[in-house]
């Protein structure tokens, strides 16, 4: 146990993770040069278009150092803030942790946020600055950084290049006398916890598990202790590039256990594995559950679909457990799922997965959070869906989640962030400089504002050098109100929203003229009207085609025309009555980009 060494990879989005990752493999000889594509780690299509990793991957190199051979089991894991459970989940089974800084770029939100998780799970942190073959490079600055960040020598920063494999070798040696060993007994009863999982569909659920105590052999009767549930270990081993199949695993391994399980719900991340035959009494404390920010309604396009799209979200959720989801019904959509996502791209990720891995084509409602009403009764309702909201007779105020937002960005954008940010009510608490020509904001900000655009927004005021990190706050009381959308009366409970007093009638206008684009052209006029309860506050019409009846009447008295007009007048009444008017999926996700 001695020679084995777990450790992860955490840095910003687009600092060189999974570049440098494909050089420690190399190096090691774990994938051969023949095998070697960029972003190796990255097997899902979607990962490689967008050059991002959405998914932790792990894989175990061998390396012989001062001649003695070593285990190493590394975790690629992913930079973007929507995917950050990914990386408490990896960091859990890990003793230590690469922070990798970008020397064109230094230290960004996302570092810090990783950096603090790595640090409260007690990691060693061996700091590397990456990329250092560009002529761009602030080497000294950047490391000066680093050792205000976590309080190293300048010289333990280890300078390295993902893309000319500069600095490999210093990492190899750095993990293997810095990362402790793993610390566990293999003569007590067997602990395991799975970090991770996936769905394969011959052979079941693949379970990847780090184990804390204990031996696990193949054949094994095991018993996963969150569900009670009893399984043989058909197949147990460590992860190369493909699975390699072991007769035992050690306390300190990192692997994974095929016991044919078919049924997703089955298997938890954060769950303890031990033997039926010696039990363990402790469980190991796993990560926190995951909280959702962001709510969404997820529908079949065709209602017969929808046990399909249960299927597939089941399946999904293994592989990405922040994913939560429960039924739910809307008048204008039929049957459908209502999903917790951790942000934005998280959300649009999913539904492309949806697309790509199960061929399921959705229609995705305007994404919302959470709110608390209080009823004048003092009952206090979750409120999940605008729909959900009670009567407005009996509503006495409603609370909504705040975060708290750090925002580093360069000291010339200051202005447009703190204006970005003010106008999407916030609350400006700190600013620090960090370097010269470096910020630190940090603001309160209610979470609704910041769901739909305020990442894309952020980038673009600051030509895309700020970066965005943040946490739950608790909730606050709010002026809000439920803006709903009418089409001939009718109210479209999929285009309701709960927004602040004050954007309401900006809001409702615009929607209403977003609509009259998107909306298609029916024999009958369609009203799109915004209303707050009883209150229309915005309307816009779409004009019926119309065809010219009177074309065939040259000359001749006005009376035939007009008798032709009322005619035609009184078909399109009754067309009214009985039409319904068809909204196209662009127009809910147009909503959302309104500005």
């Amino acid at each position: 146990m001695k020679n084995i060494r777990n450790f992860c990879i955490i840095a910003h989005i687009d600092h060189g993770k999974s570049t440098l990752a494909d050089r420690l493999l190399q190096h090691t000889g774990t994938i051969s040069d023949r095998d070697m594509q960029a972003q190796a780690l990255d097997d899902m299509d979607l990962e490689r278009e967008r050059g991002i990793t959405i998914k932790s991957h792990a894989i175990q190199m061998k390396y012989n150092y001062e001649g003695e051979d070593y285990i190493l089991n590394l975790i690629d894991t992913p930079g973007h803030v929507d995917f950050s459970y990914e990386v408490s989940r990896s960091i859990a089974a890990c003793e230590g942790a690469l922070l990798i800084v970008d020397a064109t770029q230094g230290i960004e939100a996302q570092t810090i946020s990783n950096l603090y998780l790595a640090l409260e799970n007690d990691l060693e942190i061996i700091p590397i600055l990456n990329k250092m073959d560009l002529d761009s490079a602030m080497a000294e600055e950047v490391t000066d950084e680093i050792v205000d960040l976590i309080g190293c020598k300048p010289e333990d920063v280890i300078p390295a290049s993902g893309k000319t494999g500069m600095g490999v070798e210093d990492i190899l040696k750095a993990v293997i006398e810095i990362v402790p060993a793993p610390t566990g007994d293999v003569t007590k009863p067997l602990q395991a916890m799975i970090f991770d999982s996936t769905f394969n569909s011959f052979r079941g659920i693949i379970a990847l598990v780090r184990i804390m105590n204990g031996t696990l052999n193949k054949n094994d009767i095991v018993k996963f202790i969150n569900t009670g549930n009893e399984y043989k270990a058909d197949e147990i081993g460590v992860l190369g590039l493909d699975l390699i199949p072991q007769k035992t695993l050690m306390a300190g391994d990192v692997g994974y256990i095929i016991s044919g399980i078919k049924v997703a719900k089955e298997v938890k991340v954060g769950d303890t594995i031990t033997t039926v035959e010696h039990p363990t009494d402790e469980v190991i404390q796993g990560f926190e559950d995951v909280k959702p920010m962001v709510f969404a309604g997820v529908y079949p396009v065709d209602t017969d679909e929808y046990e399909e799209l249960r299927a597939s979200l089941e399946k999904l959720q293994l592989n990405d457990a922040s994913l939560t989801y429960e039924p739910e019904s809307s008048n204008a959509l039929g049957f459908g799922f209502r999903c917790g996502f951790l942000g934005m791209l998280h959300m649009e990720i999913i539904q492309e997965r949806l697309e790509r891995e199960f061929d399921m084509t959705v229609i995705t409602t305007v994404p919302n959070v959470s709110y608390y009403a209080y009823t004048t009764a003092n009952e206090k309702i979750l409120v999940n869906n605008p729909s959900d909201l009670p009567d407005p007779s009996s509503l006495d105020y409603i609370e909504e989640p705040v975060i708290n937002a750090q925002i580093i960005t360069k000291a010339e954008y200051t202005g447009q962030v703190m204006n970005l940010c003010i106008n999407k009510r916030g609350i400006l608490l700190n600013q620090v400089y960090l370097t010269s020509d470096r910020v630190e904001l940090s603001f309160d900000l209610p979470l609704g504002e910041i769901v739909f655009d305020f990442y894309d927004k952020l980038k673009s005021v600051s030509r895309g050098y700020a970066s965005f990190d943040y946490h739950p706050k608790g909730y606050q009381k709010s002026k809000l109100i439920k803006l709903d959308i009418l089409l001939n009366g009718d109210q479209v409970d999929a285009l309701s929203a709960l927004i602040h007093r004050d954007s309401a009638y900006e809001l409702g206008k615009k929607i209403c003229l977003k609509l009259k684009e998107l909306i298609p052209r029916q024999q009958f006029d369609i009203a799109i009207q915004a209303a707050i309860s009883t209150k229309v506050i915005a309307r816009e019409t779409v004009k019926a085609v119309r065809k010219d009846v009177t074309a065939k009447c040259y000359g001749g008295d006005i009376s035939r025309k007009r008798k032709l007009l009322e005619k035609q007048k009184k078909g399109k009444k009754r067309m009214r009555q009985v039409g319904n008017v068809e909204i196209p999926q662009n127009a809910f996700m147009a909503v959302l980009k309104l500005d």
